[in-house]
């Protein structure tokens, strides 16, 4: 029977020149029958930790003050079943050679994130996906993205990948959810310790997930699913 999905994706270090080593892309999923209800059991995560309803959740804001808020989301979502989450790691982006490959950053960047979706986008589904607003490129890589994710998947006449939008993360739980995620992978990734809480949450989403956070998981794992790129080996060579 087919069901309808939101996808909600994101990004951390993806530009090519911002001085970071490592890129992680990310995406959480469930039902659109369910979106709502999750989006309202995070709203009350914030009304119990007395936040205010508008309090965007962040990576950026985890703090020792604010600990026991983020560690009870990890846990609303490793407690959660139907919510599912799945990273795209680029450990170094320094030994990207985009002119071997008659690519630019951009060519390199839908491929990364087609890699990322297509262990969850399959035939017979109908999925919304919704991208966090980055810059004022937005709708030209929107378009060019859903265009490389249908073509890929043979939804020439979208009947897939119904929908592709912007949105803005401070209107959705969700959203803000996936870039917490996403930033803790990309923290870990980077072997950052600049934080005691940061670091103390890396170490409960490591107790929580059962990995090290450092390598690769099943890719028939659905809850919670890694995969460290590597440019020169196997299916990679390519890209």
């Amino acid at each position: 029977m087919s069901e309808l999905y939101n996808i909600y994706c994101d990004e951390s270090c993806h530009l090519e020149n911002d001085r970071q080593s490592a890129m992680v892309l990310g995406a959480l999923w469930c039902s659109k029958s369910q979106a709502l209800e999750y989006n309202n059991a995070i709203a009350e995560l914030k009304k119990k930790h007395k936040l205010s309803r508008y309090f965007e959740i962040k990576w950026t804001k985890v703090s020792t003050g604010k600990l026991d808020f983020y560690k009870e989301l990890v846990d609303f979502f490793f407690d959660t079943q139907c919510l599912n989450f799945r990273a795209w790691i680029i450990p170094d982006k320094s030994i990207l050679k985009h002119d071997k490959h008659s690519q630019s950053h951009d060519d390199w960047y839908y491929k990364m994130y087609f890699y990322l979706l297509r262990n969850i986008i399959s035939s017979g589904n109908e999925y919304h996906i919704y991208l966090d607003i980055k810059d004022t490129r937005g709708s030209e890589k929107l378009e060019n993205l859903h265009r490389v994710l249908t073509n890929a998947h043979y939804d020439f006449n979208r009947e897939m990948i119904t929908k592709m939008q912007h949105v803005h993360s401070h209107d959705i739980g969700l959203l803000q959810l996936t870039d917490m995620l996403i930033g803790l992978i990309s923290y870990k990734a980077r072997n950052l310790r600049t934080s005691l809480a940061k670091t103390e949450l890396v170490e409960y989403v490591k107790t929580k997930s059962g990995r090290n956070l450092e390598q690769n998981t099943l890719p028939t794992e659905v809850k919670f699913n890694l995969c460290f790129w590597k440019p020169n080996g196997g299916e990679f060579d390519n890209v």
